[in-house]
């Protein structure tokens, strides 16, 4: 029978540690080639991780929650479905009960008994093996620290992990049935009815956690500043409906608006090289290479900004495959850290989750970041060579383009703004 150890994996140059975020399988559990068994984050992205063969989960070996050097191994797959694979969990020895007192012997006088002793846990209750204090892993132990539950608490807690270990989840279910201090007692104040308004308090998830230290961590680092201008995309929505279909065909990629702002960007940065750029100290460090973040929604959980590596050496129809490869492998928690690093600017199209406008916050340590939204039809203005301004219904979009003040001024963003609006309005007969 053999066996697969599974290990924490490389998750990029730079990564030496991740976190077990979620396990998909259990021990005894069967589990398919490729199919995922666990996610593990990184302080940038959270992945899932598959299975690299077919069978059986024989052992679990790091917890949720538990951070762990690459390459330590996490869990071992046997490929035959034995029950000898799965080891049996210990017996449980109950404690011995203490021997009864002969008939004949008199009673002893009740000892005193302080108030330490009589809140102390009895000697005849079973000991887990709890009581080791290597038994709790460093993230229960911090948990039932912020929690308030002591060591006798812990002690008591039926662990569901491997071989009986009290894990993350067990804590945390002990604290919510607990019952609060004082409960019993009547509330010394009026509280409010049950009309009133309900909260609910809950963590945050990883990605949220990320994404609220980059964001702060922007906004501490750069002024902010953002300027908004309006883009006619007539004519890019008629081509891509035009074209979409014999773009697929031809070079096997969806014909999408984001490879369109990509090429944009590009030519605009080309012209305008300081928004291509990152701040050191006192100094400017300016980039020949365009590698441009694309942000990505990843269900309801926020947004990943994976990059395109060397986008201004690609031909139009490269960007379409790398759009949609990133956007694919983001959505499928494929990616590596190294796939967000590295950026020199960023484009979100919030567009399609039906965003007018915004500020976005810069994604450090670039200077720049835009934003372009919903394409709505709407009456404008329009100068026609013949018949002179005529009113007419055009498929119009907001751009905002948010910058850092350190080093660019409004002139600077206003003429980024103008030159990318002029090259995707004369987008309309092809890339």
């Amino acid at each position: 029978m053999a066996r697969h150890e599974i290990t924490m994996p490389q998750m990029g140059e730079s990564i030496t540690e991740g976190t077990v975020v979620e396990w998909h399988k259990k021990p005894g559990e069967r589990i398919e080639q490729d199919e995922t068994l666990l996610e593990i984050g990184t302080d940038k992205v959270d992945t899932d991780v598959p299975s690299p063969a077919g069978g059986v989960v024989v052992e679990i070996l790091v917890e949720e929650g538990e951070t762990v050097d690459v390459g330590t191994v996490l869990a071992v797959i046997a490929d035959k479905d034995e029950e000898a694979a799965v080891p049996a969990p210990e017996p449980v020895r109950e404690a011995p009960q203490p021997p009864e007192p002969p008939p004949s012997a008199p009673e002893p006088p009740p000892a005193r008994i302080t108030e330490e002793a009589a809140f102390a846990p009895s000697e005849a209750a079973a000991p887990k093996q709890a009581a080791n204090e290597s038994f709790f892993s460093p993230l229960v132990r911090s948990i039932a620290g912020q929690e308030g539950v002591s060591d006798a608490e812990l002690e008591s807690i039926a662990g569901s992990g491997r071989e009986g270990r009290v894990t993350k989840k067990d804590v945390l279910e002990y604290v919510a049935g607990r019952p609060a201090e004082g409960a019993g007692f009547p509330e010394p104040h009026a509280v409010e009815s049950a009309e009133g308004p309900e909260t609910r308090v809950v963590k945050m998830d990883r990605t949220r956690q990320i994404i609220a230290e980059h964001m702060v961590r922007s906004k501490a680092t750069s002024p902010h500043v953002t300027s908004f201008a309006e883009v006619d995309m007539t004519n890019l929505v008629s081509f891509i409906q035009r074209e979409k279909e014999a773009f697929l065909k031809r070079e096997g990629a969806k014909l999408t608006y984001t490879p369109f702002f990509v090429h944009a960007a590009i030519e605009a940065l080309r012209e305008h090289p300081v928004l291509n750029a990152s701040v050191s100290g006192d100094e400017i460090v300016l980039r020949d290479d365009f590698h441009i973040n694309i942000a990505v929604a990843v269900g309801k959980t926020g947004l990943v900004a994976p990059v395109i590596r060397n986008a201004g050496r690609q031909s139009f129809a490269d960007l379409a495959r790398s759009v949609a490869d990133v956007a694919d492998r983001a959505r499928n928690k494929r990616l590596h850290p190294d796939d967000l690093q590295g950026g020199t600017f960023t484009i979100t199209n919030i567009g399609p989750i039906g965003g007018l406008k915004g500020t976005p916050i810069i994604n450090q340590p670039q200077v720049a970041i835009l934003a372009v939204g919903r394409i709505q039809k709407r009456p404008v203005v329009i100068e026609d060579p013949k018949l002179g301004d005529v009113i007419a219904v055009r498929s119009m979009a907001w751009l905002s383009l948010s910058y850092d003040h350190r080093i660019i001024d409004g002139a600077m963003g206003s003429s980024f703004l103008t030159r990318f609006v002029g090259i995707v309005e004369s987008m309309g007969v092809g890339p």
